[in-house]
């Protein structure tokens, strides 16, 4: 079976079982989403949703963050690790944002990728969550995992698994491949012990590096 095969397979298979995938940082705007995203960077989801109601509080716009003094945001985001570089690229972001456009968060990989602390997957995440804009799919850490384990890359390399992965699956589906991968990657295909016996992929699946 070729990996298009699977790969279609996959998504029509996954869609039952997670019918309406989000992502599972908390946000109303793609400013929200971004920073949360930014934060979510070695830190879990669950982690970073305690941290950006007080976060949003202080600071709801990128406006609000540009003016904002680095030390007080460290404070803010001290749990999620890594804060002072976190805390340096959020506001440093939000100077960006308002200085080259207005105070809105650009719809375009080339221009989110152009703030500090913006990498292909936190774009992709923006972009296909917040702005309905699907130019790539997001690679996190379970992505890379099951994208390896069922046989649609043999690269560890971040932006080769998304280069292999987007020409097996349409466009309109990249965020939503995202989703699937990430929550079926949490619950069923989990790094140690993944639960093959129970996976509806079971019979499709090279199982590389199980």
């Amino acid at each position: 079976m070729d990996a298009a095969v699977r790969a279609s397979l996959i998504l029509a298979r996954l869609r039952p079982l997670f019918p309406n995938p989000e992502p599972a940082l908390v946000h109303h705007s793609a400013y929200e989403l971004l920073v949360a995203t930014v934060l979510a960077a070695q830190c879990t989801d669950a982690r970073v949703n305690t941290v950006t109601p007080e976060f949003f509080r202080r600071w709801p716009d990128p406006a609000a963050l540009s003016r904002a003094d680095v030390a007080a945001v460290e404070a803010v985001v001290h749990s999620t690790g890594f804060f002072r570089q976190k805390a340096k690229n959020l506001v440093a972001a939000a100077k960006l944002l308002v200085e080259r456009h207005g105070g809105e968060v650009p719809a375009s990989m080339a221009e989110l990728t152009a703030l500090p602390g913006v990498a292909r997957k936190t774009a992709n995440i923006v972009l296909s969550n917040a702005l309905g804009v699907n130019v790539g799919i997001a690679v996190d850490t379970h992505v890379r995992r099951l994208a390896r384990r069922m046989g649609l890359t043999t690269s560890e390399n971040p932006v080769i698994i998304e280069k292999d992965l987007m020409p097996l699956f349409a466009r309109r589906a990249y965020g939503e491949i995202n989703h699937l991968l990430v929550l079926f990657g949490r619950e069923v295909c989990k790094a140690r012990k993944p639960r093959c016996r129970d996976c509806v992929l079971d019979d499709i699946c090279p199982k590389i590096g199980v």
